[in-house]
């Protein structure tokens, strides 16, 4: 399992009061989020997985399309 760290915050006093909370154990510095570290890492994949997935074919009719949205909105803005 992950853990998250409890979020700091932006005001110094603050932040030194719950700094002496975590050094003294009052308050956790981190807890438990519930989430598979192995599922979590598999999720990461991204564009990286959809590009080795997709023909350069195809990568090339998304770019064109995407070139003639593009120029099509910068046309109407003139």
């Amino acid at each position: 399992m992950t853990t998250k760290r409890t979020p700091r915050p932006r005001d110094p006093i603050q932040l030194g009061k719950l700094m002496v909370d975590i050094a003294t154990g009052a308050v956790p510095d981190a807890v438990d989020d519930g989430k598979d570290t192995a599922a979590a890492a598999v999720g990461r994949k991204g564009a990286a997985a959809r590009t080795a997935s997709t023909t350069s074919e195809r990568r090339r009719e998304i770019a064109q399309a995407a070139a003639k949205k593009r120029w099509d909105a910068a046309a109407k803005e003139r």
